[in-house]
């Protein structure tokens, strides 16, 4: 079994904050907790927080009503204050590329690096080829420390500072088993404002990258075609209006909707050429979704029809156990795009970096 106390898993979204917490059972995990808390628009933009109380006021409700009594916790971020990148280097050890970690930041990092926090992973090492692969982590300062913050003002300890997508990788090995199975296996992260892709390729990350679009245009852009407010053109795009969801919803709607998930989806299906074009893999196998804009069926028929690949909305519950008492499973369903980051950052323990 692996050491460390599982920490509680805090996913700062720009629309919504998410808590899960996990508990170690027989087989696999046990769902204690999983709650989340509706931000306002304006309290994160473009992944930066800009109202730190609304922010650490969330986490509080959530921890409270809750009773979560577990106070280290995991985050993550995204967006441009983040960049991942995967690098070939020449075989060296540890040690030597501890030396040379500054030299090659420096090279591939478009930031100044006192301005940022640096992590790197081996991924492969081959003697054959006298090369390695290593995935090189930069994220900045300012960013990290606004969102340890608001956790710690909400009464939390952060103990690990994670990136989304390798939380929802974290959440796709446990959730599907996924490994060195052979696949290559896409997953969009759909948020508000920021859509993020991650592709793993036989149980090894081959490309990462944050793409600046998410559920937000669509609801700006039927904001706009209607002349309604922001709530109504909300509520709208996710079936009704006003909380009732057996609402007629007007015509426009649709192709609006229909109009941005194709634009979403040309952006996204750029990023997934590039990596075909610029790796040995020859196709993708499939492609998970996670995040609020899962929902959108419209979307996601765009996304399988630009690609060619079958398209479905991860369930990262599917594997984890849980009282029905406490949690009914047709609410676990319906929430599931929205928990792919916290259920990743749940699995994470003391101890690690």
């Amino acid at each position: 079994m692996a050491k460390g106390k599982l920490l509680v898993g805090l996913d700062i979204g720009s629309s919504s904050v998410k808590l899960c917490h996990l508990k170690e059972a027989k087989r696999g995990y046990q769902l204690k907790t999983f709650d989340m808390v509706q931000l306002s628009q304006e309290a994160i933009v473009d992944g930066v927080i800009m109202n730190q109380g609304t922010v650490s006021d969330a986490i509080r409700n959530l921890v409270s009503r809750n009773r979560v009594r577990q106070k280290e916790c995991a985050i993550s971020i995204s967006g441009y204050s983040v960049i991942v990148k995967r690098i070939t280097l020449p075989l060296m050890t540890d040690q030597e590329l501890e030396n040379n970690l500054q030299w090659e930041v420096e090279q591939h990092i478009p930031f100044d690096i006192n301005d940022v926090f640096i992590d790197k992973e081996i991924l492969t090492r081959s003697p054959q080829m006298g090369t390695m692969d290593v995935l090189l982590v930069a994220s900045k300062r300012d960013m990290v420390n606004e969102y340890v913050s608001a956790a710690r003002d909400a009464g939390l300890t952060p103990k690990v500072v994670d990136v989304d997508c390798f939380s929802l990788q974290n959440m796709y090995e446990m959730a599907y088993g996924g490994g060195n199975d052979g696949e290559t296996i896409a997953i969009l992260d759909l948020g508000a404002s920021i859509t993020s892709l991650i592709i793993v390729s036989n149980g090894v990350t081959a490309f990462t990258r944050d793409i600046s679009m998410g559920g937000q245009q669509i609801t700006e852009e039927i904001q706009k075609q209607l002349s309604i407010t922001y709530e109504e053109a909300e509520a709208y795009k996710v079936g009704g209006r006003d909380g009732d969801l057996d609402a007629v919803v007007p015509h426009e709607v649709e192709e609006v909707v229909h109009q941005v998930s194709e634009t979403i989806a040309q952006e996204i299906q750029r990023s997934l050429n590039f990596f075909l074009e610029t790796s040995s893999v020859g196709l993708i196998n499939r492609i998970l979704l996670t995040g609020g804009t899962a929902k959108s069926a419209a979307l996601a028929s765009v996304i399988g029809q630009q690609s060619g690949v079958v398209v479905e909305v991860a369930s990262p519950f599917a594997a984890l156990q849980y009282d029905p008492k406490t949690y009914n499973p047709d609410y676990l369903n319906d929430v599931a795009p929205l928990a792919g980051v916290s259920v990743g950052l749940a699995l994470r323990r003391t101890g690690e970096r």
